[in-house]
């Protein structure tokens, strides 16, 4: 598995707005993100910019504007930093890791149905 670029909470807001919306342009992310933030245009911009310099967005100068695409696979880096989140504080056992949530009710009956279902469907999908 190739290593992703470490991305803070801050650009993965960015990112997050890019992969929704690709290809966006500088303006209509910073648009999209001072609506939903305190942040400034400048803010958007560094943001931006230190993305690019990590690898995780291209872009295209189309006339006078900049024009961004990802380079990082929205599940890919989601599944990253699952992963890292998972050994870190599970020592890798998604079973711990549910039996955590479930025990201090920070998931809700929808969400346990939702995983029996997923579960289930798993099962079934092993079974062929």
């Amino acid at each position: 598995m190739k290593m992703l670029p470490q991305i803070s909470e801050a650009e993965f807001e960015v990112m997050k707005i890019v992969w929704k919306h690709a290809p966006i342009n500088t303006n209509e992310i910073t648009e999209r993100l001072t609506k939903t933030t305190s942040w400034s245009p400048k803010t958007v911009q560094t943001l931006i910019k230190r993305l690019v310099t990590k690898g995780a967005l291209t872009y295209e100068k189309e006339s006078r504007v900049f024009v961004y695409t990802p380079l990082v696979e929205e599940n890919e880096y989601i599944g990253q930093e699952s992963s890292h989140f998972l050994k870190r504080f599970y020592d890798g056992n998604i079973t711990t890791m549910l039996s955590a949530y479930i025990e201090n009710d920070k998931l809700s009956e929808e969400e346990i149905d939702g995983l029996r279902a997923l579960l289930a469907s798993k099962t079934k999908k092993g079974d062929n």
